[in-house]
């Protein structure tokens, strides 16, 4: 049986983008309108589509859900005939003249498939790490804890909020929130504790945070929101929002396995034209490090196919010639 995208992939592609979010599916659009030959390979886990409203994308004022993001990207780009496979790319080799692309089509028969492409651009994303709480594994992707208060944090102004969080990150987050859209802000550990230094113990009383170390034991959900949390000591908490500030799982590892730069939190480190610091290797969106956004993950990726239509005519730089005149990756 023939498939649908079969007569894009016959012979060495132009590209692969790994990933169908918002950063993956702009980048597809570009690469469509600049009529090159490429492929979406998308796993259909993008963490946008956890977004329930979202007020900070420009012409939306009245807000948009993740879901009605990604389904106005795939109508846009599926105008150009952009062939996006159901599927997981489970390896990523470097060979002559380019890229092996390895992946599992399908969602319960899986097929594999490996194609070849001249450059790869890697807009897989990153998963946030879950919240520790009693009978509730995944808050975040159900809405019931946020994640982003840059996102949706004006819409929070004035209310009681918890941030979920400890160490630098978790009291950076808190001391954000706190400035920036409520004086009522608490910091919850979950258990972990925090030594507050005399600096830290500055910063905490200058914005008013409170800081609660001990563990959540039990909680109470209502109208599809925490309403009440209670500690191990007994204590009630009630909030109208909750944030997590526990960080993100960077879905970096395929760009990793080929020696790609990254910082400590394997967010891969790129160019002003989104290359990696492998050769023909490109990175966009939540994979990157940066502000994790969706109109930055989007810029990522009008950044990155632009220089990979310029970069199609050229050898790619495993053949003579072709690292000649063209820039170092950062």
């Amino acid at each position: 049986m023939t498939e649908p995208w079969s007569n894009a992939v016959d012979g060495p592609l132009d590209c692969v983008i790994v990933g169908g979010g918002p950063a993956g599916l702009t980048a597809a659009l570009y690469l469509a309108r600049f009529g090159r030959r490429f492929l979406v390979v998308d796993a259909g886990d993008s963490r946008a589509s956890w977004i329930p409203t979202s007020h900070n994308i420009p012409v939306f004022a009245e807000g948009i859900s993740g879901q009605e993001i990604l389904s106005r990207q795939r109508e846009h780009i599926a105008r150009y005939g952009t062939p996006v496979v159901n599927g997981t790319v489970t390896a990523l080799r470097k060979v002559e003249k380019g890229f092996a692309v390895s992946f599992e089509e399908g969602a319960r028969v899986r097929i594999s498939r490996e194609v070849r492409a001249r450059r790869v651009l890697l807009a897989t994303g990153a998963d946030d790490v879950e919240p520790d709480l009693p009978d509730l594994p995944d808050a975040i992707r159900r809405g019931l804890v946020r994640y982003c208060p840059i996102c949706d944090g004006y819409e929070a102004r004035g209310k009681r909020i918890a941030v979920i969080g400890h160490g630098d990150r978790g009291l950076g987050e808190a001391v954000f929130v706190a400035r920036t859209y409520s004086r009522d802000v608490t910091l919850l550990t979950l258990g972990q504790g925090m030594n507050l230094d005399a600096g830290e113990r500055e910063r905490v009383e200058k914005h008013g945070i409170q800081v609660v170390h001990e563990p959540v034991s039990s909680l109470d959900i209502e109208g599809g929101r925490i309403t009440v949390l209670r500690t191990a000591g007994g204590e009630e908490h009630r909030f109208q929002v909750l944030y997590s500030a526990l960080g993100l799982k960077l879905r970096s590892e395929l760009a990793l396995g080929l020696g790609a730069k990254h910082d400590g939190t394997g967010a891969l480190i790129v160019d002003e034209h989104n290359r990696t610091t492998v050769a023909g290797l490109y990175a966009a969106g939540g994979v990157v490090r940066g502000l994790d956004q969706v109109v930055v993950a989007m810029g990522h990726a009008a950044m990155a196919a632009t220089d990979i239509h310029n970069r199609c005519e050229l050898p790619t730089e495993e053949e003579v010639g072709g690292a000649e005149g063209q820039p170092d990756p950062v």
